[in-house]
């Protein structure tokens, strides 16, 4: 065999070796990439799925329940797509598409969060905030429609000052049935100052009206150096009581 045929044959083999060696580089690559893309869809899947099973039951509507089934089967179908072997997620997406299939009628289980103070406004106030900042996200990436995004934009504001409206009133009534008169109008001042705050004041204008009507009974009573009898703290309490109750926000249809 001449030095020319060997040297060939040592060049291609050298050739084939390097081109093997590149070829597995390509398929580890790639296979890292896929592994990373199906670990941040998991990561997004699970945000929220949170948001979906966690969310305080008195702000989830069968909108806002489908409006989260939906993403989440979206990023379901998306790992399906990188990795067509996960049975866990396809078992999933499968739920999912029968929930969506119910429209309107899908089973909201979320229990109510009983806000009684900062503290606990502080924790569904984060909820709202993660949902917020997920809807956002969404519309960025195309995932939502822009304008299907700023309707749920200014729902959340919405829910947002449900919220404070529900831990104002539940401070004042709380405050009232214990003879803490004081605290009582301080509750109903701190209603007041942030219902006043809203850029949507006409929204608002009936509960305004209301937290109002019961800040100048306790104010006449604090005058008058009274404590409320328990005829009045019952009034004062249960028309409180109707603030919350008002309009049936808990259940109303969105975007009225």
């Amino acid at each position: 065999m001449s030095s020319l045929v060997i040297t060939m044959a040592i060049i291609g083999g050298i050739t084939l070796l390097v081109l093997l060696a590149y070829l597995n580089q390509l398929a580890e690559n790639n296979k890292r990439k896929k592994s990373r893309l199906k670990a941040d869809l998991a990561e997004r899947y699970r945000r929220i799925a949170d948001l979906n099973e966690q969310f305080a039951g008195q702000f989830m509507t069968p909108e806002l329940k489908l409006l989260l089934c939906r993403l989440q089967l979206q990023f379901a179908e998306r790992i399906l797509e990188v990795d067509k072997q996960d049975s866990a997620y396809a078992t999933m997406a499968e739920e999912l598409r029968k929930l969506l299939a119910q429209g309107k009628d899908i089973p909201v289980r979320n229990a109510p969060f009983n806000v009684t103070d900062d503290a606990k406004a502080t924790l569904v106030r984060a909820q709202l905030e993660a949902l917020h900042g997920q809807v956002g996200k969404l519309a960025q990436s195309g995932i939502l429609p822009v304008d299907e995004a700023k309707g749920w934009a200014k729902e959340i504001r919405h829910m947002l000052a449900q919220l404070y409206i529900e831990l104002y009133g539940n401070q004042a009534r709380q405050a009232l049935q214990q003879q803490q008169t004081g605290h009582a109008r301080l509750a109903l001042e701190r209603a007041v100052q942030f219902l006043q705050k809203q850029p949507d004041t006409a929204r608002y204008q009936a509960t305004l009206a209301q937290f109002e009507k019961q800040l100048a009974r306790v104010n006449a009573m604090l005058v008058g150096h009274q404590a409320p009898s328990e005829e009045a703290s019952s009034e004062l309490t249960e028309g409180l009581k109707s603030i919350e109750e008002d309009g049936d926000w808990k259940k109303k249809a969105l975007y009225d």
